[in-house]
């Protein structure tokens, strides 16, 4: 839930030309000085990500929003890291996000009211408090509502770069485990483990009880929610293929959102983060297929050219986070001119209550990282 201090004079911002806004938003960020810093998350469009003063994926800028020291904590990502960046700022910090507008698709896949119903059937088949068998492991990328859901329930977040250690923690504690809203994570995580994909099921939230049986449910040791990121999903293992048959020698590397098959097919699995330390380590002249954000690849591509090495993108087609594209130059210059006339737009504030809850579930990862 955000609180918005609305100013409607961005319309004026629209007619803007992004050479005029980036003028503009250098003015406001040297006015602002040490008031305002700038997270920017790997996938953000390249003429926002260079005015950032922090960067990184979504583990990273828990941390770094937990350190920061400024007044305001402008967060160019999406929805679901400036709740974060709220909830583990101080009391006196303001997050903002540029534009509301920015969202995830994956984090809408699971909402508090299927996710209490799933608890609760979870309960009927298991014959008592599921708190006793299961744990609720939410990934970063989820609303605040969900977050605080595992903090009150003795469980806890992820990130793409934790989930195998936050999975390890969760079944120390209690047999099962209850993964949403990213099935692939959840899948890739459970093979890491040395699970079998058979000891890992399907929870469709649309369906009673999942659309499983109780044999099903009691036999599980992850219950996969049914979401998953429409940038991930795009790619596939022919791209693999096809750039293996061209390239013997070439290396690839995904994300663990792809679908098992791509992640099974990989050299390399891991998070943005990962996936920039392991291609920037890497000897000269070596060639890579990345299957995570266009934005990302093409920056890293750029990065790493005078290395001789060379980057492809793994999908045929764009594939591109479309919602943090929203935050754009024009909303950045009006969020920051807004801000050096000492007024807050776009504020982002969770709730106190379900704040300290959602924290307890982020302090959680935090020491278990």
């Amino acid at each position: 839930m955000q609180t918005i201090a609305f100013n409607p004079s961005f319309d004026r911002y629209n007619s803007l030309s992004d050479a005029e806004c980036e003028e503009r938003i250098r003015a406001a960020r040297a006015t602002l000085g040490k008031k305002a810093v700038l997270l920017c998350h790997h996938y953000q469009r390249a003429d926002v990500y260079q005015h950032a003063d922090l960067t990184g994926d979504s583990l990273k800028l828990s941390r770094l929003a937990a350190q920061a020291e400024s007044d305001y904590i402008v967060f160019c990502g999406v929805h679901f890291m400036a709740e974060v960046a709220d909830i583990m700022s101080k009391p006196n910090q303001i997050a903002i996000l540029p534009d509301l507008a920015a969202g995830c698709s994956m984090a809408d896949m699971a909402n508090l009211a299927k996710v209490t119903r799933a608890w609760r059937e979870l309960g009927e088949v298991l014959g008592e408090d599921p708190a006793n068998q299961v744990t609720p492991v939410t990934y970063i990328n989820s609303a605040a509502d969900l977050k605080a859901f595992c903090g009150e329930r003795g469980g806890i977040v992820c990130t793409s770069s934790n989930a195998r250690t936050i999975a390890e923690w969760a079944f120390a504690r209690r047999p099962k485990v209850l993964f949403f809203p990213d099935q692939h994570l959840g899948r890739w995580t459970g093979h890491q483990l040395g699970m079998p994909l058979t000891d890992m099921v399907v929870w469709d939230p649309d369906l009673e009880y999942g659309g499983l049986t109780p044999e099903q449910i009691k036999n599980a040791k992850i219950l996969l929610w049914k979401g998953h990121c429409s940038v991930h999903q795009m790619f596939q293992k022919s791209h693999i293929d096809a750039f293996r048959a061209k390239h013997p020698d070439g290396i690839v590397i995904a994300h663990p959102e792809c679908n098992f098959e791509v992640c099974a097919a990989s050299d390399h699995v891991g998070s943005t983060e990962h996936i920039v330390k392991t291609i920037k380590e890497a000897p000269k002249g070596t060639r890579w297929l990345v299957g995570t954000e266009l934005n990302l690849v093409e920056r890293l591509a750029r990065e790493v050219a005078p290395d001789d090495k060379i980057v492809q993108f793994m999908a045929t087609t764009i594939c591109m986070c479309s919602t943090m594209q929203r935050i754009d130059p024009q909303h950045l210059a009006w969020t920051l001119e807004n801000l050096v006339e000492g007024k807050v737009v776009n504020r982002i504030s969770v709730p106190a209550h379900e704040a300290e809850l959602a924290r307890l579930a982020l302090d959680r990862m935090l020491a278990v990282s």
